[in-house]
């Protein structure tokens, strides 16, 4: 049987960007994630053009039972899972701590560090028992540094960081590597979403300069997966090249 890769969030951005590159190297797939028709559109998409099975549970990642049911209701034989793209991931709003909505950061909280728990835990018992795995987690530079009005989201890919540290710590004695690649700008739904759909506000972001597309990051995580077995990437920081930290832009 081929590979199986659970990818989190894939119905759009890098996610979808993961599931094409994935699907074109040979592996079965998983997809995951809280709209349910782009999901199948995908599912169907990669199957025609690559001949590869994949698998679709519909979920929010923040609700830990829905996780837990979709997850373990899949057959065992896809429960094989060599890889778990820990994709999903959001921020909402950029203001300071004293004006943020609670809402947000609730739902930042949730999707980023709690709903990358609950999908761990259980992919980490499957990978434990196989004897074998590897975990990406999506950081961010967000997770390196802090900056003005990202309090909050910045919070949570701090933990993300924290995280894949301590997962390595936890994992290493069972055979299963665990890396994180954080990007810098990456012109996704991100910026759209962060804004509550302001697509101007969201299209000022990238202007000026060329940011990283989606498929950047699909092809950095294939390449951390596809090293030898003695070789763990633990740590990746990718920018566009106009980017030299979490602020810092050349725009033209």
């Amino acid at each position: 049987m081929n590979k199986i890769a659970l990818i989190t969030g894939a119905s759009s951005g890098i996610g979808e960007a993961c599931a094409h590159v994935f699907a074109r190297e040979g592996f079965n797939l998983i997809l995951t994630g809280r709209r349910a028709e782009k999901l199948e559109k995908l599912a169907n998409a990669l199957n025609i053009q690559y001949n590869t099975e994949v698998a679709v549970a519909n979920f929010d990642i923040r609700n830990k039972a829905s996780v837990t049911q979709n997850l373990e209701q899949l057959p065992e034989a896809w429960k094989k899972v060599d890889v778990l793209i820990n994709n999903a991931g959001l921020s909402k709003g950029l203001d300071p701590i004293n004006a943020g909505d609670t809402n947000d950061w609730d739902l930042m909280i949730d999707t980023n560090i709690k709903g990358l728990l609950y999908t761990s835990k259980i992919v980490s018992n499957w990978m434990i028992a196989n004897g074998h795995g590897h975990i990406v987690n999506l950081g961010s530079i967000a997770g390196k540094e802090v900056y003005p009005n990202g309090n909050v989201y910045c919070a949570t890919k701090h933990a993300v960081d924290a995280l894949n540290k301590g997962m390595r710590l936890d994992l290493v004695q069972h055979g299963i590597k665990v890396s994180a690649i954080n990007p810098g700008a990456v012109e996704t739904e991100f910026s759209n979403v962060r804004f509550n759909g302001d697509a101007e506000r969201a299209k000022k972001v990238y202007e000026g300069f060329t940011p990283l597309a989606a498929m950047d990051i699909a092809e950095t995580i294939y390449f951390i997966v596809s090293r030898p077995a003695h070789v763990n990437i633990n740590d990746l920081t990718i920018m566009p090249t106009a980017q030299a930290n979490a602020v810092t832009f050349v725009r033209k």
